[in-house]
């Protein structure tokens, strides 16, 4: 298993953590570690990071 397929079963996870939650049939612990997981995965968005300027490629040029 890669870690992208990794990434997705504990979205999905985290998904059914929500609904659970929200329903009130999971603890409160559950909804904590879903709002923590949800909130790192959109931190690794491509969109939050270039909002951060963390996206930059940084080019290396080698004097000659």
């Amino acid at each position: 298993m890669n870690i992208e397929h990794g990434k997705q079963i504990l979205d999905g996870l985290s998904m059914a953590t929500v609904v659970g939650a929200l329903v009130d049939v999971l603890p409160a612990l559950a909804a904590i570690f879903t709002i923590v997981w949800t909130g790192i995965r959109i931190y690794e968005t491509k969109t939050v990071q270039k909002w951060l300027g963390k996206d930059k490629k940084r080019i290396i040029v080698e004097d000659e």
